[in-house]
């Protein structure tokens, strides 16, 4: 399976992912320049090679109106424009107004969505009251932007990272000085293992945590790997550590994966409540979600809820089943499935942008349009599921 593992040692912020990933590609300056048209206001993004500890590596340097971002704590990763308010919404309309595919604006909205969610946890205010200072500056967009992008040029079948260095210490940010990691940071790493030290400061941003949380299956240690590239992200500051986020790219040899299934039966509840449960399920993160009829005690009709999730998510999926349904108790049982090596490109038509899944592996070869675009398309323009699929074969 093509693996990307992310080494985390020194934390995660978003500028050291993006230059990470962007050594693991071929046309580097190709990247940047797509960046560069993109139209981020006043931003311009650059590619430096620098050297951490004897390490060379990238730096990501990002100037917004010809002046590049300031540091404003003495240890910390993340760099700030003072006196930058940017609301939920504006963020969202900016990125809708990108010239991006529509998995990549996706995937951007949703790590600002994190961040909304836990900032909005932190100030006990709603979300849409929510105001970024620092995550809502136009260069860290350019940072989520870019590796959105880049995960998306990469396609790897997964990714998995080592637990998540913090640092310790204070960091100061538009709110006054915080503990590190700062509290939505805090949040934002809930479930993901982590440790501090004796490195003075903020290892890990709420940029690099949300990045992280949006794109990573699994945290643990580097699997069985035949590695074909390896990008060093390399941070502004020095340390006495080497400043940077590592990241491997390579086929492993894993072709099982640890799974757990939840299952209840109920008997109780009518079809438009069970199909809400199961909405909730697959927002909550379920890999998959299905009913079967079954028979029950006392000779009545019932249903067998199934739900299939990544073990580290069981425990919560469970407390969705109970809340949203009315059993009294849920089934657990830990297993492992085989996997084919999947990845996934758009692809451009004259009804738009198409994603196209592969699956590949102990001889199986398939390719299948994701049907969601492809039915999206065809009532965009009014032509048949048929029509789209014939545009496709000839790409």
């Amino acid at each position: 399976m093509k693996t990307l593992y992310l080494e985390c040692g020194m934390g995660a912020a978003g500028d050291m992912l993006t230059a990470a990933l962007l050594e693991l590609i071929d046309d580097k300056q190709a990247f940047i320049g797509q960046m560069n048209a993109l139209g981020l206001p006043g931003v311009r993004v650059e590619a430096e090679r620098a050297v951490k500890c004897g390490i060379t590596g990238t730096h990501i340097k990002v100037t917004v109106n010809g002046e590049e971002e300031e540091t404003s704590d003495d240890h910390g990763h993340e760099h700030h424009h003072k006196h930058h308010h940017t609301s939920a919404a504006d963020i969202e309309a900016l990125i809708d107004g990108l010239a991006l595919s529509d998995r990549v604006k996706k995937d951007a909205k949703t790590v600002y969505a994190l961040i909304a969610q836990a900032e909005s946890r932190v100030h006990g205010c709603p979300v849409s009251e929510i105001h970024f200072h620092e995550v809502g500056s136009m260069d860290a967009v350019a940072d989520v932007v870019s590796v959105c992008m880049l995960m998306e040029l990469i396609a790897p079948g997964q990714v998995i990272a080592s637990p998540v260095h913090v640092g310790s210490g204070y960091v100061r940010c538009a709110h006054g000085v915080l503990p590190v990691p700062a509290p939505a940071t805090a949040l934002l790493l809930e479930g993901v293992p982590t440790y501090g030290g004796r490195i003075q400061g903020e290892l890990c941003t709420p940029t690099g945590a949300a990045l992280l949380k949006r794109f990573v299956s699994r945290f643990g240690d580097q699997p069985v790997m035949r590695t074909s590239a390896v990008g060093y992200g390399l941070g502004k500051k020095d340390f006495e550590q080497a400043n940077c986020v590592r990241a491997f790219l390579g086929e492993s040899e894993e072709r099982l994966e640890r799974i757990t299934k939840l299952e209840c039966n109920v008997d109780d509840m009518t079809g438009e409540d069970i199909g809400f449960a199961m909405e909730q399920l697959f927002q909550e993160g379920a890999r998959d979600v299905y009913t079967q009829a079954v028979g029950m005690k006392k000779n009545r009709p019932g249903i067998l809820l199934s739900v299939l999730c990544l073990p580290d998510d069981a425990d919560r999926l469970a407390e969705v089943i109970m809340k949203h349904t009315s059993t009294l108790g849920v089934r657990r049982q830990d297993m492992s499935r085989y996997l084919l090596e999947r990845h996934e490109k758009t692809v451009s038509t004259v009804y738009g942008d198409i994603r196209i899944k592969y699956a590949a592996g102990m001889g199986v070869d398939r390719v299948k349009p994701e049907y969601d675009d492809v039915a999206a398309a065809a009532r965009k323009h009014g032509v048949s599921l048929e029509e789209i699929r014939r545009q496709l074969k000839n790409k």
